[in-house]
């Protein structure tokens, strides 16, 4: 598996996490879902390696039906 970072490594993650919720304000559930969509194809280029978005894509689903760690 590469090198996949899966431990908090954000420098304000409440800050972002806020940010992301106030982005989604006003919209429809279509019109969320369609942001949230573009955002994650917007990261998906950034990141660019084909290995490490599949590996996330992993852990994303085999954490699917699990709560945060910190909840």
């Amino acid at each position: 598996m590469p090198d996949l970072i899966l431990h908090r490594n954000l420098s304000d993650p409440d800050g972002f996490y806020a940010d992301l919720m106030a982005v989604h304000e006003g919209l429809t559930k279509a019109e969320s879902d369609a942001l949230t969509a573009r955002l994650v194809l917007i990261l998906a280029n950034h990141i660019g390696s084909r290995d490490v978005l599949n590996a996330a894509l992993q852990a994303a689903r085999e954490t699917a039906s699990r709560p945060p760690a910190d909840a």
